[in-house]
């Protein structure tokens, strides 16, 4: 079997090159950890491709599109209700399950997945797949993202555990708006210059995509690694830790197509909701949570986060090419 014969395979399952570069970025990270003054440059140019990341989305985004998408107020609610109310009461349900066998950041993390706002790029494209409502989904996820820079980190302040060793800085607000908000306005303000540009050259806006995250993922896991990760982490916690997410965005996905029924919603929308309102942004919660736990080993607390990413990612992507208009 050639090679392009088994990307093809692994593509029909919802493994693509971008979860496999997670995946090498994470055994990078495990071999060869940055460490001292190398750290400090990843760091930094962490933060560059994160800020830059923003910029290119709000550049792309058409005011047109947000007002069309608004005119749908049914899905716009039911996205927001199933991002910042139904899933953090799920993943609060979750954390005392992994708090009983797994290390206390794993299950903050857990809480941490249902604080996040929605995917942007991946609910988009998974909801195209399916022939569903894309300007509906554009302006959901977006807003979801824009929510997310307030609301995360007050939903996170809410329900994280007092027994926790994991604080939240006060000043994490402003750094979270100048990183992602800020970026995000200026690019809407210059979008009459790159619109064109963007929409036509779609490359460069994925490699910042998917470089930014696999740079915080290299200095996340780094920082792990310095202190320890994988004595904490064993294999069969691991194991262990997949099936719980996995058996939340299974109750989540089941409680949102649900709700989208009984409320009588087309299916276009309904495909809409599905995927905006179970999937969770990683572009948006790694680097928020270098920001929130400033100072403090993180790797642990992201992990949980990653994994769902790339568990949704499979999901989507198999349901995608089956369920369509």
């Amino acid at each position: 079997m050639s090679l392009s014969q088994i990307e093809t395979a692994l593509k029909r399952i919802g493994i693509d090159r971008y979860m496999m570069l997670l995946a090498l970025t994470v055994l990078l990270a495990s071999v060869f950890p940055a460490r001292g003054g190398f750290a400090d440059i990843v760091r930094g140019a962490t933060y560059w491709a994160v800020s830059l990341l923003f910029f290119l989305y709000g550049a792309k985004l058409a005011t047109q599109t947000i007002i069309a998408g608004f005119a749908n107020w049914r899905l716009q609610l039911g996205c927001l209700v199933a991002t910042f109310v139904l899933f953090p009461l799920l993943s609060l349900l979750v954390a005392p399950l992994a708090a009983a066998f797994l290390p206390a950041a794993v299950a903050v993390g857990l809480i941490y997945i249902g604080c996040m706002p929605s995917t942007v790029q991946s609910s988009i494209a998974f909801t195209s797949v399916s022939n569903g409502n894309v300007a509906g989904a554009v302006t959901a996820a977006s807003v979801s993202n824009l929510l997310g820079v307030i609301l995360s980190p007050l939903l996170l302040m809410a329900l994280i555990p007092s027994a926790a060793v994991i604080t939240i800085e006060p000043s994490a607000f402003w750094k979270i708006a100048q990183q992602i908000l800020l970026p995000f306005v200026l690019g809407q303000l210059c979008r009459p210059f790159l619109a064109k540009p963007l929409n036509k050259y779609k490359l460069p806006t994925m490699i910042v995509d998917r470089g930014s995250i696999l740079l915080i993922v290299y200095s996340a896991f780094s920082a792990g690694v310095v202190n320890g990760i994988w004595h904490k982490m064993p294999f069969a916690a691991f194991v262990a830790l997949e099936l719980l997410l996995i058996a939340l965005l299974a109750v989540a996905m089941g409680l949102v197509i649900g709700a989208g029924r009984l409320a009588g919603m087309p299916k276009a929308d309904l495909l809409s909701l599905f995927y905006v309102g179970s999937t969770k942004s990683l572009a948006t919660g790694l680097p928020m949570a270098g920001i929130l736990f400033a100072g403090q080993d993180v790797s642990l607390l992201i992990l949980p986060l990653m994994l769902f990413h790339m568990t949704q990612l499979v999901v989507c992507a198999v349901l995608s090419q089956r369920v369509r208009v």
